[in-house]
């Protein structure tokens, strides 16, 4: 998912693993789970590595090969999420049961992230970025437009 992409910008950038644990606020055996992807990152975190590096969370997950995009905004926006989630799955003619089905999570993890409750996961996230081909950066009101996706395999 992001293990490769994270551990060449972290050799790229000559820091440590340590180094990112303390701007993650999170210790470094924390931080080590997460790129060796034995645990899955809050995104939370994975937006914050996102904006300490300059790189797109599309890039991270590897959906582009384009490292950033143009008037990217730093945070993520619950609403804009949540809205675009829902115009996202009204596309589809889903109803929420359909996409939870779909995605294999509860129709009330849908509810909630289309009405800006929480955080959409990580893993939700990506399971319907990599399904539809969106923009994991579009979805969550980084970006205002929906990019190309180069990466993006099925």
């Amino acid at each position: 998912m992001y293990k490769n992409r994270l551990i060449k910008l972290k050799e790229k950038n000559e820091i440590t693993q340590t180094q990112i644990a303390d701007i993650l606020g999170i210790t470094r055996g924390q931080y080590c789970h997460y790129e060796t992807e034995d645990e899955i990152i809050p995104l939370k975190y994975l937006n914050e590595i996102c904006n300490y590096f300059n790189v797109s969370i599309d890039y991270i997950l590897n959906f582009s090969n384009k490292l950033n995009y143009d008037s990217n905004n730093k945070e993520i926006n619950l609403i804009i999420s949540g809205n675009r989630l829902k115009n996202f799955r009204k596309s589809l003619n889903y109803t929420q049961d359909k996409l939870a089905q779909k995605l294999n999570v509860a129709r009330s993890i849908v509810s909630k992230y289309e009405k800006g409750q929480f955080l959409i996961s990580t893993h939700f996230l990506y399971d319907i970025c990599k399904k539809y081909h969106i923009s994991s950066d579009y979805l969550l009101g980084k970006i205002d437009y929906e990019p190309k996706l180069d990466n993006i395999t099925s």
